[in-house]
């Protein structure tokens, strides 16, 4: 396979994740290889490449780590070092008063193609305790996590020719003709020559360091004049096709993003089979979270089955048109055989978790966290245990049951709702409450009420505690709960249980298509850079 075609394949893997950002980090790996333009014989017999090869000797003069070279190179080239190529560690020498560039960190570009920036200062200013460059010099960052970012550059357009910059780059200056400054940024920027640099980084944790020894003596791979300047041009051609490729990408995402929304308020005015159909369109590029909000909001507005006038009516709760306090909760017009009602009166008991942390044991009675919460369903696995002292307790105000609804109150999971599995005995831990439904209320309803965004917006925006956020009892008390007969509520139940299933196939069908495009674009890659 060819580079040429692998970018005629894009559609096959663009979904994988970093697609783009594959394929650029393939161009400057492939280029370094060798693989990028083909070898013509005139190169190697060139006398000035000739004569550049014999004082090379062919032979890299490693550091006292002993470095290997990382690959193989064309038989054409020459394994060398930065050091022997030119300065490691260059001067400028200028007056005081001249004109010249500083450039901090934050001005050295991550990605290739784009050029560093800087401001005009005296040298007598920068000149002492920073870094010294000059035009057509190769900066690379040291420090982390800028060197694994890939911060480097050729300097270029510097005020009076000449400047300095932080003191954490290490600076590049060819000594003769024979390396192109822009060759050497492409090393650079590999992604093999970062990774084989981070075990090298010295120093502790956030001020870690690329040696000097890393950077002057690794081997590097150098090409005949000629081809350098064949590989630069391809470089070049190769990521202007790359960023076509990535505005192509971000224009279709704004694309399917525009139809995503359409489709969802479309099937939202009218939630017609015919209109699911367009949410589940595989080119409308909806996320199964986007879905399953929408199908819970639509849900609890009565919008998802139709009204029966058979069902039998929710008798003395408070009806809609008098629960107008509700209306800045962001409660929508509910159908007229609803009712909207608070919590606390629509519910058996509403208790909080006692206020106290459980000590812990081996083996005993189950005691749930709110790590353990999953819109929809309690997560059993890695249970912990309290003792039958512990466990009653815990227990004194209500003893949870079947079906009894668990809701999270406090922490990084604020204002998820599970029921109670069947026969399942288990006491409350912290940062909870236990909800018991009354007669007219479903408790598979009410759950997933209380996980629909009409809630979960409530409790977002009524939160306190700063730092640790949590929702007051008396807001969960209060939350509006639009009621529909009991008949109803089933419906709803069992038409959010079919539609979820169709999401959760969606995503696992989107996690496999995302798989299958990412083990296509390595594979690829492993082809384009192993072959000979």
């Amino acid at each position: 396979m060819t580079l040429d075609s692998f970018f005629e394949k894009f559609d096959l893997f663009a979904d994988a994740p970093g697609a783009v950002a594959k394929m650029r980090e393939l161009v400057l790996e492939l280029a370094v290889q060798g693989k990028l333009s083909e070898q013509q014989m005139f190169d190697a017999e060139d006398p000035t490449w000739l004569k550049v090869s014999e004082q090379l000797d062919g032979v890299p003069e490693v550091s006292a780590h002993e470095v290997e070279p990382p690959f193989q190179i064309p038989s054409c080239w020459t394994w060398t070092t930065l050091d022997r190529l030119g300065d490691t560690k260059p001067r400028n020498d200028a007056p005081d008063s001249a004109r010249s560039s500083f450039t901090p960190m934050t001005l050295i570009p991550a990605d290739y193609g784009q050029s560093a920036r800087h401001e005009e200062r005296p040298w007598g200013e920068v000149k002492k305790g920073y870094t010294h460059f000059r035009n057509g010099d190769v900066v690379m960052a040291k420090i982390t996590p800028c060197f694994e970012n890939g911060k480097s550059a050729v300097m270029n357009g510097l005020t009076g020719g000449f400047g300095a910059g932080t003191t954490e780059l290490h600076v590049f200056r060819k000594s003769g003709d024979d390396v192109l400054p822009e060759f050497v940024l492409i090393y650079l920027k590999t992604r093999g020559f970062i990774t084989r640099g981070i075990p090298r980084m010295t120093g502790s944790a956030g001020q870690k360091r690329v040696p000097s020894d890393y950077f002057a003596r690794s081997p590097f791979p150098l090409p005949p004049l000629a081809e350098q300047k064949r590989i630069v041009a391809k470089v070049d051609e190769l990521m202007a096709l790359c960023d076509q490729l990535e505005t192509q990408q971000q224009e279709r995402q704004a694309r399917h993003t525009a139809l995503a929304r359409a489709s969802l308020s479309r099937f939202a005015d009218a939630p017609t089979p015919a209109n699911l159909d367009f949410i589940f369109h595989p080119s409308y590029d909806i996320t199964p979270a986007d879905l399953r909000k929408s199908i819970l909001t639509l849900a609890v507005q009565g919008k998802l089955v139709p009204q029966d006038p058979n069902d039998e009516l929710a008798e003395g709760l408070i009806a809609e048109s008098d629960a107008d306090g509700n209306r800045d909760q962001g409660v929508e017009k509910i159908p007229s055989s609803w009712a909207l009602s608070p919590l606390r009166e629509v519910a058996a008991e509403i208790v909080d978790c006692p206020h106290s942390t459980p000590k812990w044991t081996d083996s005993g009675k189950i005691c749930v966290r709110t790590s353990q919460f999953k819109p929809g369903f309690l997560d059993l696995t890695g249970t912990k245990f309290v003792s039958e002292q512990t466990f009653e307790e815990r227990v004194q105000r209500l003893r949870p049951q079947e079906n009894d609804i668990l809701y999270s109150r406090e922490g990084g999971i604020l204002g998820i709702a599970c029921r109670v599995p069947a026969t399942t005995e288990l006491c409350l831990g912290q940062r909870m409450m236990l909800i018991r439904v009354g007669n007219w209320l479903s408790s598979a309803y009410l759950e997933l009420v209380l996980n629909a965004p009409l809630i979960t917006e409530i409790a977002r925006m009524q939160t306190t505690g700063g730092a640790a956020p949590r929702v007051n009892v008396s807001t969960v008390k209060s939350y509006p709960i639009p009621v529909p007969p009991l008949a109803e509520q089933r419906r709803i139940v069992v038409k959010v249980d079919q539609l979820m299933a169709l999401v959760d196939k969606l995503e696992t069908q989107l996690a496999a298509n995302r798989a299958a495009a990412a083990n296509l674009l390595s594979a690829l890659v492993a082809e384009l850079t192993t072959q000979e």
